[in-house]
């Protein structure tokens, strides 16, 4: 998009759109562009947001109020978080940005209008940032719009929100704010859906929870809703769990002033039906498989129907996917059962009870206590990361205090109805998150039940794991795992969104080294001391012609796949290769654990020739760097002998295109994907040939792709002929873990043997 334009339109961004319309607007986009059933609407980007600070000289004053607080004393948050809303709201709009916003809505038809923050650093996959900005619902006429706008901005600076980015080290005023404006969904029914099980991360289930009316009863948790259990291979439902739903959350249909939602009582008789008929429910779960496809990690999903029709009105990452297996130990407890509610986040917590009735005594708790509330907003955020277990009267296992327990690895409980009348201030309890039991007195310290972590297993083989997005760095980090097998440049690069020749004819060179330097270093600072194996970019012209000047120095090529790529690109456009150089450079001086990987190498002399570059710019084998290539072209199976002469530390298998190449076979072909097989004989050959060739000369051998997980017999063999090291995406580290691990078992009798 234009860096200046101040209102798109959903099918005008994409997921790559996060700088300029927030997390929540760029998926919105997205799933618009892919005919995901998406309410129409359009988005006030940050750049209207940027403007507006400017214009109005705010930034200043808002900088030196937020200069001295102390973020953990509430009060004092409080008063700054008003004092700043009161100098957005009071601020005047630009009359330019007014007429925009104005001729938007009468464009999109007027009417009842969703008026939404998109915060820039939202829906991010490490921190989802949710419910921290405002949401004004059936909003209605062009100076109401333009108004709730404004109350978005001001949001950005609630009390809630400064905690938590500054929890996250987000900077205050380099965090923007869109704000999409959606038609309104009248919900008959309203939801959440997981399409992964949250307490649990079973990756095999979706999970939908329901209510009747607006879904904000349900996040909030004020209302216990339905839950449905979905078997996501299958699309069968397993289980059902039908919440008491007393009232329900409409439109004021009133004339006058007043809130425009308001609470209706339900007929006694309904209030335990079933909320979703089993063919929605099933058609629900089958978009969400898809959105998961569409964005290849587990998503949270918000939803409604009306007049049995199904929207999808948001998306975001799972923020709480646990870093490791978890085995399941149930102890035996002999002890009195105060109260149970529905397990919300796993963990085992004892201590004393602190009953808060309303965000304004979130002081009251201590380090150690135990949370009990009605249920919790983002306001309570401070107080839950004081406290040792959380329990709330209402709410599902989709609501703000699940989510964010399970986000804070802190025990809890919610739907534990009468909890405020049984439980006392101070009183000791035990509160056991995986079974949803409360129990009397000092149980256990905080210890874990259903989530006790997985024993590491040590293999000879390296096991590595294959990344892209610097959000999920630090969180994979903490696997089992032996360091990156396969860091890819072409997500930083997207996320940079212009082509580097575009960048360097602009005098811009040195932003995308900046960016791309930035990307990398939180990989190597994550991972550090363990080897991040850097692949230097593998964009094909198709791909790189999607960025910003893309089409301006790309051509159109027949088929990119074979096409102006990998190795080949670097010899030819040595401006370019030096900015993406450059960055590297940068990254190791302070993470000597950063090596290079060069990509779809055709030839002895390109590999030659770039390694002979790479010399030149100061990047030379030594003990602390390595330089290792790629094998994915039949000629590298041939001549690997004299590949490997050239001088290289490593080879990493690509079976992906390795196996495409040979059988000749488009792996993404659906009518051929019978046939796309590692484990066919001609790639076998050609597995076993470079490892042994490798192993002789001394050099080590990985190999990237799903194959050594999707096949275990396939990884006993490649472990036979001697891989040093296997790398996978993170999903599926431990259940590779476990097959190295037994192939080298099954492999001990014949290395004795020898």
């Amino acid at each position: 998009m234009a860096e200046g334009k101040a209102i798109v339109w959903f099918n005008e961004v994409t997921k790559k759109d996060i700088p300029l319309v927030g997390g929540k607007g760029a998926n919105l986009g997205e799933m618009t562009n892919t005919q995901i059933p998406v309410p129409p609407g359009f988005i006030i980007t940050a750049n209207a947001y940027y403007d507006f600070l400017q214009k109005s000289k705010v930034t200043n004053k808002i900088r030196n109020l937020l200069k001295p607080l102390d973020y953990n004393n509430s009060k004092q948050l409080q008063r700054v978080a008003e004092e700043i809303n009161q100098l957005i709201l009071i601020a005047q709009i630009p009359p330019v940005l007014s007429e925009e916003i104005k001729q938007a809505y009468i464009k999109m038809g007027g009417g009842l209008v969703a008026v939404r923050s998109s915060s820039t650093a939202e829906d991010l996959p490490e921190a989802s940032f949710a419910g921290q900005q405002s949401t004004f619902l059936n909003v209605q006429g062009e100076k109401e719009v333009i108004t709730a706008v404004q109350k978005c901005w001001a949001s950005l600076f609630k009390p809630r929100a400064i905690f938590y980015r500054h929890q996250q080290g987000f900077d205050h005023l380099k965090v923007g704010i869109a704000v999409p404006i959606q038609k309104m969904v009248q919900s008959q029914a309203s939801g959440v859906m997981f399409t992964i099980e949250p307490m649990t991360s079973d990756k095999s289930k979706i999970i939908i929870e329901a209510i009747y009316g607006l879904g904000e009863a349900m996040v909030s948790g004020e209302v216990i809703p339905d839950l449905y259990t979905i078997d996501k291979e299958v699309l069968k439902i397993s289980d059902k769990m039908i919440g008491r739903q007393e009232w329900q959350l409409i439109r004021n249909l009133a004339d006058g002033d007043g809130d425009t939602n308001i609470k209706v009582p339900l007929q006694p008789s309904r209030q335990t039906h079933q909320k979703l008929a089993d063919e929605d429910i099933i058609s629900l779960a089958n978009l969400g498989k898809y959105i998961e496809y569409l964005y290849q990690f587990p998503q949270d999903i918000e939803w409604a129907q009306e007049d049995k029709k199904i929207f999808i009105v948001q998306t975001r990452p799972v923020t709480t996917i646990k870093a490791e297996a978890m085995a399941e130990v149930i102890p035996e407890i002999n002890a009195t059962v105060l109260l149970s509610g529905v397990p919300a986040s796993p963990g085992m917590a004892s201590g004393p009870v602190r009953i808060v009735y309303d965000a304004s005594e979130i002081d009251k708790v201590e380090s150690g206590d135990i949370l009990v509330s009605e249920m919790t907003t983002p306001d309570f955020v401070p107080a839950m990361k004081r406290a040792v277990a959380i329990v709330t009267e209402r709410g599902g296992r989709t609501s703000h205090a699940a989510i964010v327990s399970r986000e804070l690895g802190v025990p809890c409980i919610v739907g534990a109805e009468r909890a405020l009348a049984i439980l006392t201030n101070r009183q000791v309890i035990t509160v056991d998150g995986s079974q949803g039991k409360i129990y009397d007195d000092r149980v256990a310290e905080k210890i874990s039940t259903t989530s006790t972590p997985r024993k590491k297993i040590k293999t000879r083989t390296k096991l590595y794991v294959n990344l892209a997005q610097p959000e999920l760095a630090s969180r994979v980090a903490a696997y089992d795992v032996d360091g990156v097998g396969l860091l890819r440049a072409e997500f930083m690069i997207s996320q940079i969104g212009e082509h580097p020749r575009y960048m360097i004819s602009h005098n811009r060179g040195n932003d995308f080294v900046n960016k791309l330097a930035d990307g990398i270093n939180t990989f190597a600072k994550s991972f550090n001391p363990r080897p991040v194996v850097y692949r230097t970019t593998d964009f094909k012209t198709n791909e790189y012609r999607e960025l910003t000047g893309g089409q301006e120095y790309e051509d159109i090529e027949e088929n990119p796949m074979l096409g102006y790529r990998g190795c080949s690109r670097y010899i030819r456009d040595l401006d370019v290769f030096k900015l993406e150089i450059e960055a590297i450079k940068r990254v190791r001086q302070d993470y000597k654990n950063l090596w290079v990987m060069i990509p779809f190498v055709r030839t002895i002399e390109e590999m030659a020739k770039t390694k002979d570059f790479l010399e030149s710019q100061g990047l030379k084998r030594s003990a602390d760097f390595k330089l290792w290539m790629m094998v994915e072209v039949p000629s590298n199976i041939f001549l690997m002998e004299k590949f490997l002469e050239i001088g290289i530390d490593g080879i990493s298998i690509g079976s992906n295109d390795l196996t495409q190449l040979i059988l000749g076979i488009d792996r993404d072909s659906e009518k051929l994907a019978e046939t796309f097989d590692e484990r066919n004989e001609a790639v076998l050959i050609a597995l076993e040939r470079a490892i042994k060739v490798a192993k002789s000369m001394g050099v080590t051998c990985s190999i990237c792709g799903q194959a050594p997980s999707v096949y275990p017999e396939l990884t006993v063999k490649l472990v036979d002929w001697g891989i040093t090291s296997v790398s996978v995406s993170p999903d599926m580290i431990d259940k590779t873990r476990d097959i190295i691990a037994e192939a080298e078992e099954r492999l001990k009798p014949s290395d004795q043997s020898a």
